[in-house]
């Protein structure tokens, strides 16, 4: 079985797919890989690390010609890949919800495309779950980001000249990337606090050595919520939440904000008028701002400010981090793989796996997927 690496084209996109611990690894179980030239150039990859690991390194055309599996980070449309042949896969990050044409574009073309941030989150999947290893990343960037704009000390300092106080972080939503900000922020010596909707995270939050922040007069979401994501609240809830967050805020030097519902546009959490009542010299860093964003002024791409506090709103975050980004992707995929791995067949994927159903998007020449058809 042939797996093709391709150089990502997104703007701003500078992962790859496979590094070559992963190249090593595919080519043990029985794989050959090719990669396109320049592919890791953005992760500091050079391609005779990739020769030298034992994959084939080439132009697009001769990666994907001939390729079973195409590993990417965010899929290129189908006109992208020169030479595919029918029935071939190709996994990455597809985004079926927000970019349709390219989705019925695969399907046009026959190929299996398999949408890795679909993929459920139970625990045989967790070693597989790009979205987790990627987010775990952006919280920790979106606490650095922070530091850097914010132009003050994170800890307590006491000296011979004074004492400094300790810096107040606000972390909202607490998944993956909210815990990683609140355990980095810790770490950095800054007085932590953090509020979700899911009961379930108080928890979590208060084991981090953090101040969980809730709503005790209207009830949240029991437990996780539907993978482990927030889901839509009533507006009682959200009206109580707006008050908490208000009275709280205004005291905050620093708010990361995560909050994210899938296939939702991203939760308003911060109005401007709450922004207006943090002190100047403030920093928020809106990690969903890509998904419309929880803070009222932030914009994709772009550094803001408003009444004083500055609004960042990096694009892929994780891409900003690009050679540990590329190898936790890589591993994801790489568990995939292996998980389905067959010695005498290569890839083999059981159409009614739990893991298979929830990643693939289309199939057959037509788009499969249960939340895109019907």
């Amino acid at each position: 079985m042939r797996i093709g690496v391709l150089r990502e084209t997104a703007e701003a996109e500078r992962r790859v797919a496979a590094t070559p611990e992963t190249v090593k690894k595919l080519t043990q179980l029985g794989a050959t890989v090719a990669v396109e030239a320049g592919a890791g150039a953005g992760a500091n990859i050079a391609d005779a690390a990739f020769a030298d690991a034992g994959a084939s390194v080439g132009d697009r055309a001769a990666t994907v010609a001939g390729s079973d599996l195409i590993l990417a980070i965010q899929t290129p449309d189908a006109g992208d890949l020169p030479g595919i042949k029918p029935g071939a896969m190709l996994a990455g990050i597809v985004a079926p919800f927000t970019n349709r044409p390219r989705t019925d574009g695969y399907a046009a073309a026959g190929i299996t495309a398999m949408a890795m941030e679909l993929l459920p989150r139970i625990t045989r999947a967790q070693s597989m779950d790009v979205l987790s290893s990627q987010s775990n990343l952006s919280g920790y960037k979106a606490v650095i980001d922070a530091a850097e704009a914010y132009g003050r000390a994170f800890p307590m300092m006491m000296t011979a000249a004074g004492t400094i106080s300790a810096a107040r972080v606000f972390v909202m939503g607490v998944g993956v990337a909210g815990l990683q900000a609140i355990a980095t922020a810790r770490r950095l010596g800054a007085l932590v606090s953090a509020t979700d909707v899911r009961a379930a995270t108080k928890e979590q939050i208060e084991s981090l050595g953090a101040k969980a922040i809730f709503v005790d007069t209207v009830k949240g979401i029991e437990g996780e919520g539907s993978g482990g994501y927030a889901t839509e609240m009533s507006d009682e809830y959200k009206a109580a939440q707006a008050a908490l967050v208000s009275s709280h805020i205004a005291k905050q030097d620093i708010v990361i904000t995560t909050a994210l519902i899938p296939g939702r546009p991203a939760p308003r959490l911060i109005s401007d008028a709450q922004i207006a009542s943090m002190r100047a010299g403030s920093v928020i860093v809106d990690l969903a701002v890509e998904s419309g964003g929880n803070v009222e002024g932030s914009k994709p791409g772009e550094i803001v400010h408003a009444h004083g506090v500055t609004i960042i709103g990096h694009r892929n975050v994780p891409s900003r981090m690009a050679a540990d980004a590329s190898a936790l992707f890589a591993r994801n995929f790489y568990n995939f793989i292996a998980a389905f791995w067959d010695k005498e067949a290569g890839l083999k994927l059981p159409e009614d796996d739990e893991m298979v159903k929830g990643v693939t998007v289309t199939r057959g020449g037509a788009v499969v997927h249960e939340r895109l058809v019907g």
